[in-house]
């Protein structure tokens, strides 16, 4: 391997690691919103997110069960958007109709497939973490 591939793949791994960190940071700071009334699914979704690139997530939610959906970016400033559809894609949520909020709390009769997509309101940021956390009701 000569030295300009060498380079080039430090350069990458290195961004690579500051990536994760900053990922990182913004999950733990996302997990204050599952408060003591919520336990984690042990899960935090994440994607870096550039421009109007969109990050997509499916997990399924179970019937009678209340959950706390949170979702950041890693700004004070919330800047990130979540939208969750149910299997036919007919939106359930967006954040974007409520000031872009951190959480929503919603309940379950059945249960279902969903998709969950964040975007970054490209108004407030140009890039960044979207970091998801869900928790249920205890």
């Amino acid at each position: 391997m000569n030295l300009k591939h060498l380079f080039t793949t430090l350069l990458l791994s290195g961004s690579i690691y500051v990536a994760n960190a900053q990922c990182d940071s913004v999950a733990t700071a996302c997990e204050k919103y599952i408060s003591s009334k919520y336990i984690s699914d042990g899960q935090a979704y994440r994607a870096l997110l550039s421009g109007s690139d969109i990050a997509e997530f499916q997990t399924t939610l179970f019937g009678g069960n209340t959950y706390r959906l949170a979702a950041c970016s890693g700004s004070k400033e919330s800047n990130l958007i979540f939208r969750l559809y149910d299997q036919d894609h007919n939106m359930l949520f967006s954040s974007a109709d409520f000031s872009n909020s951190p959480y929503w709390d919603f309940a379950l009769e059945s249960t279902m497939l969903v998709t969950i997509e964040a975007v970054l309101d490209e108004t407030r940021a140009s890039s960044g973490c979207a970091v998801l956390v869900i928790g249920f009701k205890k």
